[in-house]
């Protein structure tokens, strides 16, 4: 158990709630490849070596032992060339890891296991609107060998020099050779679709308070509590923000799957339980993904359903005073014709009682389509 505890304090440090799960850090190359953020061999957990090429790194590994870790930021085909030839890379994962925008997976090739994680990141804004972005993706792969790990990254989130750190401070857990990098990664990207999804969660939670309160007072539109016009745009906005959130998350529950549970000769004993944990919170998010697209689908039914509403109110007020003002019409439509005679043409009160009676017909009606709730 002091083991288990130990790996979840080096790979899940304590986050604060507004601070968002990855961060990218530009920093000065270790190599003279301009992609590569960091290039080190660890023998026996400790790095032992500082600012050497991925050949340099290679050679050490195989003459003393250990492993190298390569990380580059959005390589080009020509700075990726070198480094796929010198780990012996298939050209086909190679082609992802240049190109980027794939779904997540885990292929093997001969004897590297390519791994394919999205990176989410929560996109804080003041007010959510109908174009609100609230999730931003970017990617990390992983080509894990018996004595190398390379991991490229895209976008400007999914940092993984603070991750670097936390496990350099722990050399026995380093020791477990790459298999132990590629579980905290995998670690660190579904913590951070925790992270997100409770961020997520607090904006549905908004635009489902705004919808369900905007009928309890008041009546009809343009008035208070009356639906509010902005309300559909924004449902769509999440449902989409919350489509791509599920692109990153679904796909890769198989992956996790197959590490957790199918042997592998890449992947260390003691660490291969330790993905069971990771599988297990990512299809909790997965459940918790999923749950907002019907959130979201009842929001938007209630939305509309409430702006039908409204606009049925809005067709039975327009009703009735069509229905008063057809009164008055009438009569001054009669009296219009100009017959010679017609009730009470010549009487002296004639034109005031003709008033008074059309003043009151169109206060009866008012009154009963009042009592009715049509007004």
């Amino acid at each position: 158990m002091s083991m288990i505890r130990d790996l979840r304090a080096a790979v899940r440090p304590s986050r604060r709630r507004d601070e968002p799960p990855y961060r990218y850090e530009k920093s000065a190359p270790a190599c003279t490849n301009s992609a590569i953020v960091d290039c080190g061999v660890y023998r026996e957990g400790r790095r032992v070596s500082e600012h050497v090429t991925p050949a340099e790194a290679m050679a050490g590994v195989r003459a003393d032992g250990g492993f190298a870790w390569i990380g580059l930021h959005e390589p080009t085909e020509a700075e990726f060339a070198g480094i796929a030839q010198e780990f012996g890379l298939h050209p086909l994962a190679v082609e992802d890891a240049v190109h980027a925008h794939q779904r997540p997976k885990l292929e093997r090739y001969d004897d590297t296991l390519f791994t394919v994680f999205k990176t989410v990141h929560y996109v804080e804004h003041a007010e959510l609107t109908a174009t609100s972005e609230v999730v931003e993706t970017g990617e990390v792969m992983c080509f894990t060998g018996r004595d190398f790990i390379v991991t490229v990254r895209h976008g400007g989130q999914g940092s993984l020099r603070a991750l670097r750190h936390r496990l350099q401070d722990d050399p026995e857990l380093l020791a477990k050779g790459p298999s132990a990098v590629l579980h905290a990664i995998a670690d660190q990207v579904v913590d951070g679709y925790m992270a997100v999804a409770g961020a997520v969660q607090d904006d549905i939670d908004e635009v489902e308070i705004d919808v369900f309160s905007s009928g309890t007072n008041g009546k009809g539109t343009g008035g208070k509590g009356s639906p509010k016009g902005g309300d559909a745009g924004r449902i769509y906005q999440l449902k989409r923000e919350v489509l791509e959130f599920k692109r990153a998350v679904s796909p890769l529950l198989r992956p996790m799957q197959l590490l957790s549970e199918r042997p592998m000769r890449l992947v260390d004993s003691d660490i291969q339980k330790y993905f069971r944990d990771v599988a297990d919170h990512l299809a909790r998010v997965n459940e918790q993904v999923l749950s907002f697209d019907d959130l979201l689908n009842s929001i938007l039914q209630a939305n509309l359903a409430q702006a039908a509403v409204a606009q049925n109110e809005d067709m039975r007020k327009i009703t009735a005073w069509a229905a008063i003002f057809a009164v008055p019409t009438m009569i001054a439509g009669i009296y219009g014709m100009n017959f010679d005679y017609m009730p009470e043409l010549h009487w002296k009160f004639g034109y005031p009682a003709m008033m008074l009676v059309t003043v009151a017909i169109c206060c009866g009606i008012h009154r009963g389509f009042k009592r009715n709730g049509w007004l």
